[in-house]
């Protein structure tokens, strides 16, 4: 079993909508649970509207964690995908220390930008594999991205954080996917956002197989 877990020290990174779109698009690739462990319970929210029965989703206390992954593993499920809370350190160390990645979803903006190294300096201090993606960044125009995202890329890149190249773009869709309980993979298919979305997960599969499957 695969177990990505999604993480920031900062609240509204976009951490429910990345696991929410990757949950779905995780399907692809073997049966797949999606982990709340977010007291504001927002990919809760969006389950409760799904008409699909896949991805599962449990939505847990940080006391369940261990069990509910443990249960994950012995039920065959490939893939788990944990939402986790900000502000609670404690909890998030606990959780990259059993993932085989962490991701981390950063806002190219000067607060996100300045957060983002309480949770780079935790993932090196536990040696837990990383990656970040650019998220909620403005549109790509004319096939470059703007001065804000290349500028938030170097930056993200001189703190020693490894980026996945692309970004996830702001962009309306994701929240009319989201309010029906689909992800945009499944709301417009052909659309850039669920170009984007594939671009990234495809990554961090990619990463993800390069480090053992845990057992």
């Amino acid at each position: 079993m695969h177990t990505i877990l999604i993480a920031a020290q900062k609240g509204g990174a976009g951490k429910s909508t990345l696991a929410a779109h990757f949950g779905a698009m995780a399907e692809r690739d073997g049966r797949t649970l999606l982990i709340d462990a977010d007291p504001q319970g927002s990919l809760a929210f969006w389950y409760e509207r799904r008409a699909a029965e896949t991805p599962l989703l449990a939505k847990v206390g940080a006391s369940d964690i261990a069990e509910t992954l443990d249960a994950a593993r012995a039920e065959g499920i490939a893939w788990t995908i944990i939402d986790s809370p900000p502000h609670n350190a404690p909890l998030i160390g606990s959780l990259m220390s059993r993932a085989t990645l962490t991701v981390i979803p950063v806002r190219p903006g000067p607060f996100d930008l300045a957060a983002v190294g309480a949770t780079l300096d935790m993932a090196r201090a536990l040696k837990a594999p990383i990656a970040c993606i650019i998220n909620a960044a403005p549109p790509i125009t004319r096939e470059s991205e703007t001065a804000i995202t290349s500028e938030a890329r170097a930056l993200l890149t001189e703190m020693g954080a490894p980026v996945l190249p692309g970004q996830v773009s702001q962009r309306a869709s994701f929240s009319h996917a989201l309010i029906t309980g689909q992800a945009v993979s499944e709301f417009e298919p052909e659309g850039r956002a669920a170009r984007e979305v594939d671009v990234m997960w495809s990554a961090v599969v990619h990463l993800a197989r390069t480090f053992p499957r845990q057992s």
